[in-house]
């Protein structure tokens, strides 16, 4: 049960697509502005042409330059000679019996990732990736068994939320305010393939985009990012990007921790409390989410529920137990339904929200812990990858038998 905290600590570099134009998802609005002035934008024009761009890519879903009517023709004509607007694309969509939406999405250099829409009523949520395969190496997660590849970008991220609504249809009809529109998207999750804070500049570059209110326009508080523990990098995300936090503990104790979380090496439970309670944005109306797997036999006793309920005191919190979902290889089962009531009661009777989540998507291997791109499922080491994706081989890592642990 026990695992290094990593896989591989070098992600492959991204095969840039072989073009001069630049895409303008993904980039901030002061990137923008840079990247127009440099292409012959005139500076006092910039900032209306960053809104007007803004507005057609990130409000209407308008990825044709010719479609931009209140851009002059030879303004049109100009940027399509120096930019593109490309989103991943998507190879593959599965539909659970559930209505669970699970996309296999191709992006440069041939690689794979998936993306998950969530159907509930009121809301509907996107489960994003940050990056190819995982750094980390969870012993319960799948993911956690495909080697990381690489970081995804900006216009990677964000262009899963674009591609989600291209599918569902989301994008306002013309001439139709897009605040009168039906939101089939109105929760996003960075609970994907992937740490998020491992790609800390691409996510928040990503979910400022997503957050902006002349764009995509979600609330910052309907945007929760989830992390095992990337400790130094927490204060940050509360600064920088401000959304919802969620914390993927399943351990009470340092001694399992290490072995079912092996970051927990690096960062063990006291640090990462201690970061936890100078959270920026904690409060009592913005708690920090503590997701808690399942795991029969392993983590699931009474005495766990109590010494959880004595590790997050003094913190808002909400505590999501989540049933082990399984899949192929497997070496946990799921804890049996009295046994996660009995825990969810002892959590709930210390005054704390511990709602057992409804497993989403099992049939289609969509559910949490279960992502893992298809490319990936054949066990292609990064060699393999990097020469069907056309890159130059990489580097080969050699550690002493004595060298400590990489993060």
């Amino acid at each position: 049960m026990s695992a290094p905290i990593v896989q591989d600590v070098l992600p492959l570099p991204r095969k840039l697509p072989e073009t001069d134009r630049v895409n303008l998802v993904g980039l901030t609005r002061p990137s923008l502005r840079e990247a127009l002035i440099a292409a012959g934008t005139p500076e006092v024009q910039a900032k209306m042409r960053v809104n007007q761009l803004w507005q057609w890519i990130y409000q209407k879903g308008v990825r044709d330059f010719d479609a931009m009517t209140n851009l002059a023709k030879d303004y049109r004509a100009l940027l399509k000679d120096h930019f593109a607007i490309e989103v991943p694309e998507i190879v593959t969509r599965s539909v659970s019996a559930d209505g669970t939406r699970k996309y296999l999405v191709r992006i440069a250099g041939g690689h794979e990732i998936e993306v998950v829409y969530i159907p509930e009523d009121g809301r509907g949520t996107l489960c994003i990736s940050s990056q190819v395969g995982c750094t980390l190496t969870c012993t319960f997660c799948h993911t956690g068994t495909q080697r990381l590849v690489r970081n995804l970008t900006a216009a990677e991220i964000v262009g899963q939320v674009m591609l989600a609504r291209d599918d569902l249809g989301e994008w306002p009809k013309p001439g139709r305010n897009p605040k009168d529109e039906t939101r089939l998207i109105s929760n996003l999750v960075l609970m994907g393939m992937g740490e998020p804070l491992y790609n800390f500049e691409a996510v928040r570059d990503a979910m400022l985009i997503a957050m902006d209110g002349e764009g995509i326009s979600l609330s910052r508080r309907r945007i929760t990012l989830s992390t095992s523990g990337v400790v130094p990098e927490i204060a940050r995300a509360g600064r920088e990007i401000g959304c919802m936090l969620a914390i993927s503990l399943h351990a009470t104790t340092d001694e399992l921790r290490n072995k079912i979380v092996p970051i927990n090496r690096k960062y063990p439970i006291a640090q990462l409390f201690e970061a936890l309670r100078a959270y920026p944005k904690l409060s009592n109306s913005e708690r920090i989410t503590f997701e808690y797997v399942m795991l029969k036999g392993v983590n699931d006793s009474d005495a766990d529920a109590r010494q959880l309920v004595r590790l997050i005191a003094g913190i808002p919190a909400k505590i999501n137990l989540i049933p082990f979902n399984e899949w192929p290889g497997a070496p946990y089962q799921r804890s049996d339904w009295d046994r996660i009531e009995a825990f969810a009661n002892i959590v709930y009777k210390a005054g704390y929200a511990s709602p057992i989540r409804t497993p989403r998507g099992e049939d289609i291997m969509a559910a949490c812990g279960q992502l893992k791109s298809a490319t990936e499922r054949a066990r292609k080491n990064r060699f393999q990858i990097a020469a069907e994706a056309g890159l130059p081989e990489p580097e080969r890592i050699v550690r002493r038998p004595d060298a400590p642990d990489v993060h």
